[in-house]
C-alpha cells in the first residue's frame, strides 16, 4: 500500500520507464467518458488527491502538474497544498495548455503515454497530431495506473430497471426506429453508443451504477438488422431481458462489444461520437469500414424533450420547491433558535426533506453548500477537514439538486443570513439583472447558446466583473444533471437551441475569499410567434423556489425586472401553496410578497 502521493508517484514512474514513456497523462473519466465515474475509474483522483469531476495529470520523470478549470481553481489549490504536484489553471493568461507543456517538455523520439480506454478517440487524435510535429510519439495501450492500483474497486454490478414508456413518453422501439430514420438520412448503416444517458434514454433503461446519474454501464450497437445491448448479464433479470426482447433488442456480455466491431462487414458505414468513444474501442473498429463521426441522432432526440417528459418535470419541480420551502424554513428557525448548524449538517438536512417527497431516487450531483468565503469555491463540496460553522451573518450559496423518477432538478439559491452590505447587494442584483435577461430574451430558431450567454453577464461586464464557467447546460430527464449537447456558454458551440430543450439559467459571481452568488433555474425552450421575420423562440422558467429580497439593490432595477421578479414570486407561491401548512403558506407568502410590499416592509 503507498502512504503517499509521492510514493505513488514514484511506482508510476518506474512503469513508465519500464514503458519507455517519458511523460504519461492521466484524465478523470472512464470507457464511457463520462463527468462522474465509478470508483473504478477514478485513477486522478486516487493518484492526486484532487476531488474535482474535471482535471487532467500529467506525470514527467521529475515533476507532476494537474490542469483543471476555473470551477476548480481554489479547491484544487487546497487539495494539493501538501502534495508534490503543481497546479495549471486551465485557460488563465500564462498557463501552458498540455500540449503546449509536453512539446516544451519533450524531444523528438520521446513518448506520451495514456490509457486509450479512458481517453476519447477525437483527444487522443488531436493530441497525437500535435506532439507529431516534434516528432513526439503517443502509445495509447498502457493502464499503468491500473497495474500499480492493489486494491482498485471492482466494477459496479447493480441491476438496471426499465422507464415504462408511459413514463419516458415513448417506447424503445419507436425511439430506435427514429434513429434509425435519421442515420438512413446521414447515410449511415449502424450506430455505436458509448454515452451511459444516451443508452439509458434510448432503451428506457436505467441504473445506479454511477453515483447520482441513474446510468448502467454498457454499450450498445444499432444497426436496421440488430440492436444490442452490450451489459453484464449479472444486472439483467430475465423479465427485463424479455421486455427488452419484445422491442427487438439483444443482450450481450459487455466485454464483446470490441469483438463485435472487429468482425463488422466491410463496407460497413458507423456513425459513432469519436468525443465520446475512448480510443481504445475505436481502434478496434476495422479500415474497411467508413466511420461517421457525428453527434449521435440519440443525443440530439434526447435533448429535445416529448410532452411527457415536460409534465414530469413539471411535477418534480413541484415536488423540489416542495422540499425547498421546507428547508428554507427549517434554516430559518434553526439559525434564529442558535441550533449549531455546518455546511455538512446543513447539506444532510436539504437531502432529507427531498427524501420525504414523492418518486425521490437520490441527490443528482454532491450538493454544493458554500458558507461565506467558501461560496467563493464555485464547486465547493465540504468535507470533514474543510467544514465550517454557518452564522447567523454574512451569505449562503446552496446548489443542489435531485433525481426523481419524472424528472431531474438542479438549483441554486444564495441566501442573505444577516443584514447583507450593500457590495453583496449590487453582486447580486447584477447577477439576477443577468438572470432575468435571459430568462425572458426571445429569439430566432438557428440561434446558438454562445449568442445568448452576452445576456446573463452584460450586467457584470459593465461593473468589470465575469465568471469563467458556463451559464446554461442541459438537463436529463431523470438522467444526468449535466447534458448536451445544447449549452449557453462564452465558447462557441455549433448545436442550435429548440423548442423543447431544458436548460439551466445560472448566472455568477465569486468575490474571492469572501463569497460567491449564483441564482439558478432551470428554463424549457418554447415557441413564441412567427412573424414575417421567421420562427421565434423564447424561455419558459420551471424552477419553484423563492429569491431572497433581502439581497436586491432595488435602484438598480428597472419596473420590467422587478415585475418578472413579482411574477416569478406569485407562480411560485400558486403552484406550491397548495401542498403547504398554513404556516408554511404563511412564511412562503411573507418571501414571495411584491417587490412594492418589501420596500414598504422595510421602510
Amino acid at each position: 500500500m503507498y502512504k503517499s502521493d509521492k510514493e505513488k508517484l514514484a511506482a508510476l514512474r518506474a512503469l513508465m520507464a519500464e514503458h519507455g514513456a517519458k511523460a504519461y497523462v492521466i484524465p478523470s473519466s472512464d470507457p464511457h467518458i463520462s463527468e462522474y465515474v465509478p470508483k473504478r475509474w477514478e485513477a486522478r483522483q486516487w493518484l492526486s488527491g484532487f476531488t474535482g469531476s474535471a482535471g487532467t495529470m500529467v506525470v514527467l520523470a521529475e515533476a507532476a502538474y494537474l490542469w483543471t478549470d476555473s470551477r476548480y481553481f481554489l479547491q484544487a489549490e487546497e487539495e494539493l497544498r501538501l502534495t508534490s504536484i503543481g497546479l495549471i489553471k486551465q485557460g488563465t493568461s500564462g498557463m501552458p495548455s498540455i500540449e503546449d507543456f509536453l512539446l516544451s517538455n519533450l524531444k523528438a523520439g520521446d513518448t506520451v503515454g495514456l490509457d486509450g480506454q479512458s481517453y476519447s478517440a477525437a483527444a487522443a487524435q488531436a493530441l497525437q497530431d500535435t506532439l507529431a510535429r516534434k516528432g513526439i510519439l503517443l502509445d495509447t495501450s498502457h493502464d499503468l495506473v491500473g497495474q500499480m492500483w492493489i486494491d482498485r474497486p471492482e466494477p459496479p454490478s447493480q441491476p438496471i430497471s426499465l422507464m415504462p414508456a408511459e413514463c419516458a413518453g415513448l417506447s424503445a422501439a419507436a425511439k430506435i426506429t427514429r434513429i434509425l430514420s435519421i442515420l438512413h438520412g446521414a447515410g449511415s448503416q449502424a450506430m455505436l453508443l458509448c454515452a451511459l444517458d444516451e443508452i439509458a434514454w434510448t432503451f428506457n433503461i436505467r441504473g445506479s451504477d454511477v453515483d447520482y446519474n441513474p446510468v448502467a454501464l454498457c454499450y450498445a450497437y444499432i444497426s436496421e438488422e440488430q440492436s444490442i445491448l452490450f451489459v453484464d448479464r449479472r444486472k439483467v433479470s430475465d423479465g427485463i431481458a424479455d421486455s427488452l426482447a419484445l422491442e427487438g433488442i439483444s443482450i450481450q456480455p459487455y466485454g464483446r462489444v470490441e469483438e463485435h466491431l472487429r468482425n463488422l462487414p466491410a463496407g460497413t458505414s458507423l456513425l459513432l461520437d469519436k468525443q465520446k468513444t475512448n480510443v481504445a474501442l475505436f481502434n478496434a473498429i476495422p479500415p474497411h469500414c467508413y466511420v461517421v463521426d457525428s453527434i449521435t441522432p440519440a443525443n440530439k432526440l434526447k435533448s429535445i424533450k416529448n410532452d411527457v417528459e415536460i409534465e414530469g418535470f413539471r411535477k418534480a419541480l413541484i415536488r423540489d420547491g416542495i422540499a425547498l420551502t421546507k428547508f428554507y424554513i427549517w434554516l430559518e428557525e434553526a439559525l434564529c433558535s442558535g441550533q449549531a448548524l455546518t455546511e455538512i449538517s446543513v447539506a444532510e438536512q436539504l437531502a432529507g426533506f427531498r427524501a420525504q417527497q414523492p418518486q425521490y431516487m437520490y441527490d443528482s450531483f454532491p450538493t454544493i453548500c458554500g458558507y461565506a468565503h467558501h461560496g467563493a469555491i464555485v464547486h465547493y463540496h465540504a468535507t470533514h477537514r474543510t467544514n465550517i460553522a454557518i452564522l447567523p451573518k454574512g451569505i449562503l450559496l446552496i446548489d443542489s439538486g435531485a433525481q426523481y423518477q419524472d424528472g431531474t432538478t438542479d438549483i441554486t439559491r444564495t441566501i442573505a443570513l444577516g443584514a447583507p452590505s450593500i457590495e453583496m447587494q449590487q453582486d447580486f442584483t447584477r447577477v439576477l439583472k443577468g438572470h432575468i435577461a435571459l430568462a425572458t430574451c426571445r429569439f430566432p430558431e438557428g440561434t446558438r447558446g454562445s449568442q445568448l450567454d452576452i445576456l446573463a453577464r452584460k450586467f457584470l461586464w459593465d461593473a468589470g466583473i465575469n465568471y469563467l464557467h458556463g451559464t446554461g447546460h442541459g438537463v436529463g430527464h431523470c438522467l444526468n444533471v449535466h447534458e448536451g449537447p445544447q449549452s449557453i456558454r462564452m465558447e462557441e458551440n455549433p448545436v442550435t437551441l429548440q423548442a423543447g430543450m431544458i436548460l439551466s439559467n445560472e448566472p455568477a459571481m465569486y468575490r474571492d475569499k469572501q463569497y460567491g452568488i449564483r441564482t439558478e433555474n432551470l428554463i424549457l425552450i418554447t415557441r413564441d410567434r412567427t412573424t414575417e421575420y421567421g420562427s421565434f423562440l423564447t424561455f419558459e422558467t420551471l424552477t419553484l423556489c423563492h429569491i431572497d429580497t433581502q439581497l436586491l439593490h432595488l435602484p438598480m432595477l428597472t419596473a420590467d425586472e422587478i415585475a418578472w421578479i413579482d411574477s416569478y414570486h406569485q407562480n411560485v407561491y400558486r403552484q406550491l401553496a397548495p401542498h403547504l401548512s398554513p404556516n408554511e403558506q404563511s412564511w412562503l407568502s411573507n418571501k414571495t410578497q411584491t417587490i412594492q410590499a418589501h420596500k414598504h416592509g422595510n421602510n
